[in-house]
Order: structure tokens, then C-alpha cells, then sequence
């Protein structure tokens, strides 16, 4: 049968008489690529952010796709070209963070809005990520993509906002910088981690006219348009022996439906042997997706960003797609109904209010 995507509603964007200066932390990304054709097409300005290799001579992978894309399309289309130019942003090097966001302002004299879109995804539970030079090397790496490279390029760019008393930084996060989710722990602590920053520069920023805002789509947009790492698998972490969720054989289900890679073998149970991600060596893949299979799957959330992108008074947390709201809701209502149950031994703690509260039934000043 086949899948339709959904009809996605026109974006309200500001008027073409003030287009946006963009600045993308992974331009070459295809959440990156989707989204710029969707605001070079609307009269906006862009600053590609681009990783050693993403302009490659003798491009492979993504740096094809966007070579692609560049040559194809923004060299192409009328007006393009003169609202487009590629910058060199290695995240985890804040000297050329600050180069950047400076060519940035150079050419088109201001920075709108910062979109911090860096991501990639360790899949691994806490026991198969041991205390190893090679797994802490690999949890440092996923922290000096998903936070570090972040920060940098932030820190970078609030100078500029913060002296035109204006400018609008938007993470892409998602789902699971709400909700934990089993063999994607050290993904999630980098996300929770990002989401504690953002939130805390929200309230610091404001009073220069800086907003911050959060997108939340579904796991799948960061983590099949982006970089896999795979730690090996423990046989105790296996379908057969672990009941929970884990995220590695959700993510191997997925991978079979997008890019139709066959597994080696079928078991007799009808679990999928996860194929790539069961090696006993740590294996780091970019899911190959079809052009049409991540336009669907990034539909929603490149309307989401190009409608929020700059506006007056954007949302701090914006949730994209009925499942992702279902499951927020869902984690919202649990932690909500603990709170109840156990909110008498919860406040029992206050002993200075006890106290105060039996010297006033003894008819005795409270001691101050």
C-alpha cells in the first residue's frame, strides 16, 4: 500500500519587504538542505554552515547531495545564488565559529536567525557503552557534536544579536530531549543536556530581544538524517533476553522500511537480527535514504522552522507531529500523576514549616 504524505499547511512568513539572514550549523545536512530550499524560495538569505568535506573536490555521500543541490539548484534558480553562500563551520573550533558568524555579518549585515540543526546518535545501552578508551572516546565525540558544537556557534553569535537588540536561535532537538529512551541513553543526555543550556540562555537573553526556541520532532528526523554509531551489542541486550524497547531494534525496523536494506537472515521468532547494528565492532553508517523518503520524513518539521524562524513572538518549545505530542503528553501525564501520589511525603521534608506549624498549635512564638 501506498503512503501519502500528509497535506502540510501553508507557512505564514514575514513580508518579502524584510527577509531573513540565516545562519545553519550543518548546511549540508538534509534537514539543512530541505529547509534552505524552502526559504531561498521564499526571498530569504542563507549562510551555509559547511564541515571539512562538505564542499569536497570529489564529493561522496552528502557532500554529493549538497554539491548536488548547490550546483543543481541554488546556482540555478533566478535570485538564488545572490542569497546563498557557503562558510566554513567546524563547531568544536570556536575560532571559526566567531570567523563565521563575522562573514556572516559581512555579507549580508546582520544574523536573523541561528539554527543549530549538528547531530549524530551513539545506539547503545549504558552496560554496552563500558568505561573503555574507545567507548568514552565515542560518548566524548557524541558530546562535542550534539553540545559542545553548539555552544561554541551560540557563544559565537550573541555579540551580534545581543548589540542589535535582536535575533531568534532555534535548536533542533527532539522527543527525546523529553523522554529517555532505552539503548539511546548517552543521545538523550546530550539532548537533556542541550535543552538545560537553551533553556537557562532563554531567561538570560531576553531582555536584549534574543528569543530561543526548542523544535521537537520525532527521533527518526535527527537520527536517520544523520550519522549512526552502533556500540556492540551484548548478548544479555538481545531480543530473546531483554523485553524493553531498545532503541537498537527499533531504529533496525526502521532503517528496513526506508531504505529497504535486507537482513542477512530472518529469525524463527520474526524479530529482525538488526542486520548491521548485531556486528561485535563498534559500525558508524548514514542511512541511505531516497530523495522522496526524506522530503516526507522532513515535511513537517521544515514548515514548522521556516514559520517560526524569526518571528515576533516564537514559541519556546515548539512539538512537531501528533505522535511526538502523544508521547510528550503521555510522559507529562505520568510525571504529573507520581506528583500527586507521593506529594504528602514530598512536602513532609519542610520541617522548618512543621515547626512553625506545631509551636503555633503549643500557642509559642515561632522562632525567626
Amino acid at each position: 500500500m501506498t503512503r501519502t504524505a500528509p497535506a502540510i499547511p501553508n507557512c505564514k512568513f514575514p513580508s518579502h519587504s524584510d527577509p531573513r539572514v540565516w545562519l545553519l550549523s550543518s548546511g549540508a545536512s538534509p534537514i539543512g538542505i530541505a529547509l534552505s530550499r524552502q526559504l531561498l524560495a521564499h526571498g530569504d538569505l542563507i549562510a551555509f554552515g559547511a564541515q571539512p568535506g562538505d564542499t569536497s573536490d570529489t564529493p561522496t555521500g552528502r557532500a554529493a547531495d549538497f554539491t548536488a543541490f548547490w550546483t543543481g539548484e541554488v546556482l540555478v534558480k533566478e535570485g538564488w545564488k545572490d542569497r546563498a553562500r557557503v562558510v566554513g563551520l567546524a563547531g568544536r573550533n570556536m575560532g571559526q565559529c566567531q570567523a563565521a558568524v563575522a562573514e556572516v555579518v559581512t555579507l549580508f549585515q546582520r544574523l536573523d536567525v541561528l539554527f543549530c540543526c549538528s547531530s549524530q546518535a551513539i545506539v547503545g545501552t549504558v552496560e554496552e557503552l563500558p568505561s573503555t578508551s574507545r567507548a568514552t572516546a565515542l560518548i566524548r565525540d557524541q558530546f562535542e557534536t550534539n553540545y559542545f558544537g553548539h555552544i561554541n556557534i551560540i557563544k559565537a553569535a550573541l555579540p551580534t544579536m545581543r548589540e542589535k537588540r535582536s535575533g531568534h536561535i532555534i535548536l533542533l532537538s527532539g522527543i527525546t530531549g523529553h523522554l529517555g529512551t532505552p539503548g539511546l541513553g548517552v543521545y538523550c543526555a546530550s539532548q537533556w543536556a542541550m535543552e538545560g543550556f537553551c533553556e537557562s540562555l532563554s531567561y538570560e537573553v531576553a531582555p536584549f530581544n534574543i528569543k530561543m526556541t526548542i523544535v521537537q520532532p520525532n527521533s527518526e528526523i535527527n537520527i536517520l538524517t544523520n550519522q549512526i554509531t552502533a556500540a556492540p551489542q551484548l548478548p544479555q541486550y538481545t531480543p530473546d533476553n531483554n523485553p524493553a524497547p531498545l532503541f537498537r531494534e527499533i531504529i533496525g525496523g526502521l532503517l528496513d522500511r526506508v531504505d529497504g536494506t535486507a537482513r542477512t537472515n530472518e529469525p524463527s521468532n520474526g524479530r529482525s537480527d538488526l542486520g548491521r547494528f548485531s556486528s561485535d565492532s563498534i559500525i558508524s553508517v548514514y542511512p541511505q535514504l531516497s530523495e522522496g523518503t526524506k522530503l516526507q520524513l522532513l515535511a513537517e518539521t521544515v514548515n514548522a522552522l521556516a514559520a517560526i524562524g524569526g518571528h515576533e513572538n516564537p514559541p519556546a518549545r515548539h512539538i512537531v507531529g501528533h505522535e511526538a505530542v502523544a508521547s510528550v503528553k503521555e510522559k507529562l501525564k505520568t510525571v504529573s500523576e507520581e506528583l500527586e501520589d507521593f506529594v504528602e511525603v514530598s512536602c513532609a521534608v519542610d520541617l522548618h514549616q512543621q515547626v512553625e506549624d506545631q509551636q503555633g498549635r503549643d500557642g509559642e512564638a515561632p522562632n525567626l
